[in-house]
């Protein structure tokens, strides 16, 4: 994994490795994740953020990394994320890049001005946004604090306490059953990854949310 910090924080805080691979070696060697950690640009959060939030954007990194997609091919891609969990997040993305685990898309929630439906329904994978909780506005959303993810909500559902199916397109994929590429599943290279760095799947829960997983098992 080549990863390039580019801000504040220390590279060394973060545990990491930096270096390039040489070009000879690059041309014949596997594609491996290759990922950059800056601090947030005001235009990436955009209407994601908004004072009163609870992490200040001081404390918020993004990360652009490469994923695989559904194609295929090699993609890139934009997560904002707390800055105390980007050395475990890049370590989940390492094995899912390792697996050739598909990625829709990866876009900040500014692209989609915060709101997590029209997020869901564009199949995005995202992390930090700061939001009410989707089927339950009584709640704050663990992404308003940065340490949760969603990962391919078209073939990842999320069915609230009311029953309702989030995106609704996404109801065929309730049958687990049937695989499809992108599903998340116990036991898979993504599932495995993040149950080692301590977060929790929201596949488990009832009623499931499988395209989340968060720090604090919220």
């Amino acid at each position: 994994m080549n990863v390039v910090r580019r801000a504040a924080v220390p590279v060394l805080a973060l545990g990491l490795t930096l270096g390039t691979v040489p070009a000879q070696a690059a041309a014949s060697a596997a594609p491996r994740l290759s990922a950059t950690v800056s601090d947030v640009p005001p235009d990436e959060l955009g209407a994601s953020y908004e004072p009163g939030c609870p992490v200040p954007p001081s404390r918020l990194r993004l990360i652009t990394m490469n994923h695989w997609g559904f194609d295929g091919r090699v993609h890139r891609g934009e997560l904002i994320v707390h800055q105390d969990v980007v050395r475990p997040l890049l370590n989940v993305f390492e094995k899912a890049f390792e697996a050739r685990f598909p990625i829709r898309r990866m876009k900040v929630m500014a692209e989609y001005d915060g709101d997590d439906a029209r997020a869901m329904a564009a199949d995005n994978t995202s992390a930090f946004n700061c939001r009410r909780v989707t089927g339950d506005s009584s709640h704050l959303s663990r992404h308003s604090y940065g340490d949760a993810l969603d990962i391919n909500p078209m073939e990842n559902p999320y069915v609230d306490r009311s029953g309702q199916v989030h995106p609704p397109a996404a109801e065929d994929h309730l049958d687990r059953d049937r695989p499809a590429a992108g599903m998340l599943e116990p036991g898979d290279a993504v599932t495995t990854a993040m149950n080692d760095a301590g977060w929790e799947w929201g596949g488990h829960w009832s009623p499931p949310d499988y395209q989340h997983f968060s720090a604090d098992g919220t």
